[in-house]
């Protein structure tokens, strides 16, 4: 089996069965991944957040706290995720009142054989989550979108950034 461009899927061996990739041979290097995200609110989620009266408490300074952790057991929710030294993990959220959301920002670093795509965008996703999670007696509809990775450095393929692809931008 293939990934794209003709690569075979390093998460399956050569009968098609999945595995864990071998990392042990890599050289260790500094790494470093940030993901983005947003929550879409009504009007009436954005203002309580504002005001800081939702109930469950400060729900940009949870939502931080709830990516933080969920970078950290990255390992632990996505199968064949390796388990690495994580050495710094930063989550921004802040309200975008034009746009009626709140916007999530991850960055992780660590020194390791493999990089922390996925614990960036687990804590944008768990960032999210928590957001519904305290917004939802007030917006039962609160969405999230738009998760993706921004940058990356490290390893292999050495300092990248997502290509912009004009103004049909989400964030």
């Amino acid at each position: 089996m293939t990934g794209a461009k003709g690569s075979p899927l390093s998460h399956l061996d050569q009968s098609g069965r999945v595995r864990m990739v071998d990392v042990g041979d890599r050289p260790v290097s500094d790494r470093q991944a940030t993901a983005t995200g947003f929550v879409n609110l009504s009007g009436q989620a954005l203002a309580a957040i504002a005001a800081g009266s939702v109930a469950k408490g400060d729900v940009l300074e949870v939502c931080r706290l709830a990516g933080i952790m969920g970078a950290k057991r990255t390992p632990e929710l996505i199968p064949l995720c390796h388990p690495i030294a994580i050495s710094h993990v930063a989550v921004e959220a802040e309200l975008d009142s034009d746009n009626q959301r709140v916007l999530l920002r991850a960055t992780v670093r660590c020194r390791d054989a493999t990089g922390v795509e996925m614990e960036a965008l687990t804590a944008v996703a768990i960032a999210g989550l928590t957001v519904i999670d305290m917004i939802k007696s007030v917006d039962p509809w609160a969405e999230i979108g738009g998760i993706r990775m921004e940058s990356k450095s490290g390893g292999r393929s050495g300092s990248v950034r997502r290509p912009s692809r004009g103004l049909a931008e989400e964030v």
